[in-house]
This record gives C-alpha cells, sequence and structure tokens, in this order.
C-alpha cells in the first residue's frame, strides 16, 4: 500500500469539486491522514497481512483513530509506502522525462529510496531534476500539473502533459498511469524481497490486470502496462500483456497465467495488479460531511506468482473455474449460479467442504458513511440467499456462514484490488501453514459503465491446499 494524501487532490472527484470550488483544496487538506495514522489502521494492517482480517470483527468501528495491536504471530506480506519515495519513483519510471524533481526534494528523498529494501531495487537511475526557479517557471507556464508530498503547499516537482493536443497524454493520465506503473512494480518488488525461490530472470510473463487505459488519441486503451512494469522491475526475461474486465480481471488473469503455467508455455508468470489514481477520494464530502478522515488517501497493489508444482504451494484448480456466459444474463442470481453454484456442482463439493469464499472485499468504514452500505455483509448475504435456493445450504446456516466462510471488508476502493485479489496473501497462508483446504474466488465486473452493453461479467476458481 501507499499512503498518498498529497495525489489524493486528483482522483477524478476531489479533482472535479475542487475546479468547481477551490475552497475544496483547504477542506480536504484538513481531513488528510498522517503517514503513522494511515500505517497504523487496522484495515491497511490487514491487507499487508500484519493482521489477518477476523481480527476487524473483534474491534468494533470506528476503526480510525486508535491504533490495534499489531499480532506478534503474523508476518505481513506488504509494506506501506510513504508518499515521498512514492513520487520520486514515479518520476523514475518517466522513461519519457515528463516528471521533473525538485533538486531539494530529491536530495532528501533518494536516501529513504535506498534504505527500503522493496523501493532500492527500483530505484537504478537519476530522474529529471529542476531547481526552485525552474518549478516555479513551469508551474506559471502551465502545461501540466504541480506534484504536492501531503498537505504542504510548496510543490515538489511537475508533470507536464505528454502532448498538446492529446487528451490521452495530458499530465493526469500520465499520472495516473504511472502511479499504476510503480505501485505494480513494488507489489512485484515484494514477491522478490520474501521469496528466495523467484528471482527475476526466471520470470516468463507478467499479466496486468490494473483499471488504468495507456494509450494515445488514436488508440486510447491501447495497453501492456505489464510489459512497462516487468521492465521497470528488471524482469528482463520477461514478456507481458494486460487483461482488462473491470473490477474482475484479476480473476481471469489468474486463471491466464495458471492455464499458461500449467499448460507449458512459460514455467513462471507473475499476475499484477496495480493502482488507480482517479478513485482516491471518491467519497471525501461524506467523510468531510461527517467528520471523519479522508479515508480514500491509499493506493493498493497486489502481485501473485503462478509457477510450477513446487510440491507444497496451493493449487490452482483449473476443472473449478466458472465463467458467466453472454446467455446468463445480468441478473445477480445468475451471475452467482454461473460463478458459484455451476462450479460447485461440477466438482460435486459441498459448501462445508470451503473454507473460505471470496469476494469484493471494500472497507466499509469507507463505503457506510456514503449510503453504500457494507459491500462484503450485502453479497454474503446474497450469496446465502442463492445456495438457499439451490439447496446447498439451510435458511437457519445463512448467519454462520456468513461469518465462517465469509470474510469483512478491509480493501481501499480500487474496484480491482478489492475485488477478492486482496486476500490471495491471506489464502496462500492459510493454506500453506494454517487450516484451510480450499479458498473459492470469484469477481464480478460491471460492463455496462463502458455503455457497450448492459451485460456484466465475471469468472470464479479455486485455490486448494497442495495434497
Amino acid at each position: 500500500m501507499i499512503h498518498t494524501p498529497g495525489l489524493t487532490r486528483y482522483g477524478s472527484k476531489p479533482d472535479r469539486e475542487i475546479a468547481a470550488n477551490p475552497a475544496r483544496l483547504q477542506e480536504l487538506n484538513g481531513k488528510l491522514r498522517s503517514y503513522a495514522e494511515a500505517r497504523d489502521y487496522l484495515p491497511n494492517q490487514v491487507f499487508v497481512g500484519q493482521q489477518s482480517p477476523e481480527r476487524l470483527a473483534e474491534i468494533a468501528r470506528p476503526w480510525f483513530g486508535h491504533r490495534a495491536a499489531l499480532s506478534e504471530e503474523r508476518k505481513s506480506f506488504g509494506s506501506v509506502i510513504d508518499e515521498k519515495p512514492f513520487l520520486a519513483l514515479v518520476a523514475l519510471a518517466d522513461p519519457f522525462k515528463h516528471v521533473a524533481l525538485l533538486d531539494r526534494f530529491w536530495e532528501e528523498t533518494a536516501p529513504m529510496l535506498q534504505q527500503s529494501p522493496v523501493c532500492k531495487p527500483l530505484a537504478a537511475s537519476s530522474p529529471n531534476i529542476v531547481d526552485a526557479n525552474g518549478l516555479k517557471a513551469k508551474i506559471a507556464a502551465g502545461d501540466g500539473l504541480p506534484l504536492f508530498a501531503g498537505v504542504d503547499p510548496q510543490a515538489v516537482g511537475w508533470i507536464a502533459n505528454g502532448h498538446k493536443e492529446d487528451g490521452s497524454l495530458s499530465a493526469i493520465v500520465l499520472l495516473e498511469n504511472l502511479c499504476g506503473k510503480v505501485s505494480a512494480a513494488l507489489a512485484l518488488e515484494e514477491l522478490f524481497v520474501r521469496n528466495d525461490g523467484l528471482k527475476k530472470p526466471d520470470v516468463g510473463l507478467v499479466l496486468g490486470c490494473s483499471e488504468e487505459a495507456v494509450g494515445d488519441r488514436y488508440q486510447r486503451g491501447g495497453g501492456n502496462m505489464a510489459k512497462a512494469i516487468a521492465e521497470f522491475s528488471g524482469c528482463a526475461m520477461a514478456s507481458g500483456f494486460d487483461i482488462k474486465d473491470f473490477c474482475a480481471a484479476p480473476i481471469p488473469a489468474l486463471v491466464t497465467a495458471a492455464a499458461l503455467v500449467h499448460s507449458g508455455v512459460v514455467e513462471n508468470a507473475v499476475v499484477a495488479g496495480g493502482s488507480s489514481l482517479p478513485k482516491l477520494g471518491m467519497k471525501f464530502l461524506y467523510h468531510l460531511e461527517k467528520n471523519m478522515p479522508v479515508l480514500e488517501d491509499m493506493q493498493a497493489a497486489v502481485a501473485v506468482w503462478i509457477g510450477q508444482d513446487d510440491g507444497k504451494s496451493p493449487i490452482v484448480n483449473l476443472a473449478s473455474v466458472g465463467r458467466h456466459p453472454v446467455c446468463a444474463g445480468a441478473s445477480l442470481d445468475q451471475q452467482l449460479k454461473s460463478l458459484v453454484i455451476d462450479p460447485l456442482d461440477r466438482l460435486e463439493l459441498a459448501v462445508p467442504l470451503v473454507d473460505k469464499f471470496v469476494t469484493e472485499l471494500h472497507n466499509p468504514e469507507i463505503t457506510l458513511p456514503a449510503n453504500g452500505g457494507d459491500v462484503a455483509e450485502r453479497n454474503y448475504r446474497m450469496l446465502a440467499a442463492v445456495l438457499v435456493k439451490a439447496g446447498k445450504l439451510a435458511r437457519t446456516e445463512i448467519t454462520i456462514f456468513m461469518k465462517e466462510q465469509g470474510l469483512p471488508g478491509y480493501a481501499p476502493t480500487q474496484g480491482h484490488i478489492a475485488s477478492a485479489l486482496a486476500y490471495v496473501p491471506h489464502a496462500y497462508q492459510g493454506l500453506t501453514q494454517g487450516r484451510f483446504r480450499r479458498c473459492f474466488f470469484f469477481a464480478r465486473a460491471s460492463l455496462f459503465l463502458g455503455q457497450m452493453t448492459q451485460l456484466s461479467d465475471g469468472m470464479s476458481v479455486m485455490l486448494e491446499r497442495h495434497p
């Protein structure tokens, strides 16, 4: 996870609101968290593995405003990165030098990169540097966006428009794409730091499953952020491509990676989901209204390594894959039948034999103040109803099913990350070191957002303990 309060103003909602009413910026900045507050926030601790998801049920909301004691029994599988080194990496990840950093800011931040095991491998070059007068001149001239660290009103950098006549290469879009690239590369570095069995030359394929749209005016969303991530991460032997399916993209990416490894096309593939800058501060007005911190100040990323059978790691059961065909329509009942009921029938698997059903895990402390409800709780209630209808669950078992086989929400509201992908590291621990035998992942996609179809989509897959 990356704490990016200074970039929150460039989320789609804050950006539009500030343009309409500049006083909103001061209101927003007044409710942004410090790095320590964001790092110690319970849902963020759960996201990086310092706490178990079950811990959320033990502590009453609101979770913000107090620190939860860390569990000594758990080793984290991720980091919470501060904004300053992240901005430095954004500049380093920009091969066309649209980003320029203030010289004093780079001098201050460069040592921080070298001290971080996950940042250091990505900091092998030097960024585009500008002095204070040069930065002032760029800001005065316009044609781009200033970059800020936290709530400090003094800019620490600048990102220029990539083309004067191409909206797809505007500074805000380039910034979005660079944030996605850097965050995914950081998640990928976590894999190398924490897994001695995976070396960068061993990675043959990177599959991107993020929400960005890389391209120019002639090929908006042309893609292959995955290849850019592989290059920035130093995976010299890897190729890559992107899989787009709105929020559901990580599950098709996991399935595709497993199928390619199983068939022998590649030996090792990595699925990488980078962050979504536009979704920062989506609900900030509701948070301001309720006098609470702006909790959507985090960018999140996840990377998953799919390799050959090592005799101990969980297995991706390709026989379990559930699809959502066109003929299934858009109703939720039909979606869940295709994604959950049909695979369970095919495997002749009873509900009690699945330890966790994993779906959207949005942090309810973010969504409830915005009248969006508790997304995870609502989805598990709907799933339980469909299981009852299919004769796989008794009505009297709904409450215990939701508690024991469901999960509380904890992920940032960055759809593809919250849509089951965030739980993969927890599932891995449960399937290797804990009591889990099976975890069933399913994700749904809102294709209608693109206004090309009224359909939804989705895919599901089972992770199983090695026999």
